[in-house]
Order: structure tokens, then C-alpha cells, then sequence
């Protein structure tokens, strides 16, 4: 872990180093680690269902604070993730990272017992032991902090039932979630190096992944032409959080799934950001 580190931004050390510390996890306030068994909520169908709606996939994210964003959301996240599902969110992630990003186990059990949909755990898994702390229909695996252990890690979450989204920044680490076996793909338009956001980095390395992957484009989605332009690059799915979280979660939520339908992002019906983007929108996968 160690040499992996070194070219981490110093938010991202800490919180790796918060994930070193917390090792294994217990559920539910028991003394002894028991292997979850679960019985996820598939992932795949509930992307097909709302493409099928005419809406486009989201994963929206319940995510109070993070370290780069400012201030703290001190809305139930209950309320906030049943109003993001009503904003039409295909699925929903939840931070479990407690001292960053102001998540917990408990509010992800909570959660997931209130919605309907596929719940993926947003966390910084470094061990085994620490998928046993609650469960989800999707554990969130980040290439580059596991390196060698990704395989192994991943083959541990999948015989519990979990299914895995394995993240990825650049050609090499897609190279080794797929050797891993990954199904579900999570390219990071942020750089964990600088913390800098660049939309081109979804465009980048989703070329060279099989159509048989299911690429989510996470990070950086700020408006519906952002998201027309992942879905041109490729994506089957979208991650987003803060801009979801800024403001009222079900219209923001709404925005984002019915990017690919209305063509706008304004209320007024115009899109402030690409008043061009008729031309460019038309999706065509680079893969």
C-alpha cells in the first residue's frame, strides 16, 4: 500500500490511512465478524428497466460531505435517498467512510431498507474483513488502491453475493480490472493524484473496453450536456453526487435522467452550458 500511496494528494492518504485503521468491521454492534450472504438487487436490470423508461441510467450518490466539496448535507439521508429515487435514479450509492465523508453502515442499512433499487457502498476497502461490515447490492472496489489484491478482493465480495464495481482512472487499471474479472467498470474522471476533474478521461479509456463491461462515468457530471456527452463516449450508466446533492435531490436527480430525452438543463428549456449540443448528442458508443 505503501508505494502506492506516494503520488496521492494528501486527502487521499488520509483517507486511506483512516481505511487502514478502521481493519475489520463489525454488523450491528456484534463482538464477532460474521461473512455477510447476500441477496443483491441486480444492478444490470435495473439499468435496463430505466433505459427502457426512456431515462437515463443514474447512480445517485448520498453523500453529505467529501473533501472536495464544501460545507455538510444535514438532511436525513433516508429522505434524500427516497427523493433521488423518485427523481427516477436507477440506483443509489452510499458513503459508509465515516471520518471524510460523513457516511456510516447504519445509514446504509437504513437506506437500503427504504428504497427499492440496487444500493452500491461507497467506501475505501483496503481488506477482506471490511466487506463483512454491512450489506449491499454492490461494493465499490478502487483499482489502484488494491493493486495485486484486487483479484482476490473481488473474488472475496462476489462469494458473498455482492455484485462489484471496480473503478478505474487510466488504461493500465482498466487492463487489471478485466484481467480481474470485472462486469461493472467505473472510470474516475477524477485524478486521486492532483484531485483535478477532466471529463476527457472517460473518453480516453472506454474505448478499450469490451462491450461486454458495463461502463459507468464517475465524477465531474455537473450538467446534462455532461452527461450526453458520457453516454456519446460510451457510458452505460452515470455516478453522480455533488451535483445531485447541491440543491433539491429529486429535480436534480430528474435533470440528470432525463438528460438524454429533453436536451436541456435549464427550467426555461435552454442548455446553458452547450446551446450547441443538438449537433453532438447523438450517442454513439466508442467501444
Amino acid at each position: 500500500m505503501d508505494d502506492r500511496m506516494n503520488d496521492l494528494a494528501l486527502a487521499v492518504r488520509s483517507i486511506l490511512e483512516t481505511a487502514e485503521s478502521r481493519g475489520a468491521e463489525s454488523r450491528a454492534g456484534g463482538d464477532d465478524r460474521v461473512d455477510v450472504d447476500v441477496d443483491p438487487r441486480d444492478l444490470e436490470s435495473a439499468f435496463a428497466a430505466v433505459e427502457s423508461d426512456g431515462r437515463t441510467p443514474v447512480i445517485a450518490e448520498v453523500k453529505p460531505t467529501s473533501p472536495t466539496t464544501d460545507g455538510t448535507r444535514a438532511d436525513d439521508p433516508v429522505d434524500l435517498a427516497t427523493e433521488m429515487v423518485a427523481g427516477g435514479a436507477a440506483a443509489l450509492s452510499v458513503l459508509t467512510e465515516p471520518a471524510h465523508f460523513g457516511g456510516s453502515t447504519d445509514t446504509l442499512e437504513r437506506v437500503r431498507e427504504a428504497v427499492d433499487v440496487p444500493v452500491l457502498r461507497k467506501d475505501f476497502l483496503v481488506r477482506e474483513a471490511q466487506l463483512d461490515a454491512v450489506e449491499s447490492d454492490v461494493v465499490l472496489l478502487i483499482a489502484r488502491f488494491l493493486g495485486d489484491d484486487l483479484g482476490p478482493m473481488l473474488a472475496a465480495a462476489r462469494d458473498r453475493g455482492f455484485q462489484v464495481l471496480v473503478e478505474v482512472h487510466d488504461r493500465a487499471e482498466l487492463e487489471r480490472a478485466l484481467s480481474a474479472g470485472a462486469r461493472f467498470v467505473g472510470i474516475n474522471n477524477r485524478d486521486l493524484a492532483k484531485l483535478e476533474v477532466d471529463l476527457s478521461t472517460f473518453e480516453d479509456v472506454a474505448p478499450h473496453a469490451p462491450e461486454d463491461v458495463t461502463l459507468i462515468a464517475e465524477s465531474g457530471v455537473t450538467t446534462a450536456a455532461d452527461v450526453r456527452r458520457m453516454r456519446a463516449a460510451g457510458a452505460d450508466a452515470l455516478l453522480i453526487g455533488s451535483a445531485i446533492m447541491d440543491g433539491d435531490v429529486r429535480s436534480n436527480t430528474r435533470r440528470f435522467t432525463t438528460a438524454d430525452a429533453t436536451n436541456v438543463d435549464d427550467a426555461d428549456g435552454t442548455d446553458a452550458d452547450d446551446p450547441d449540443a443538438d449537433d453532438a448528442i447523438e450517442r454513439q458508443p466508442s467501444r
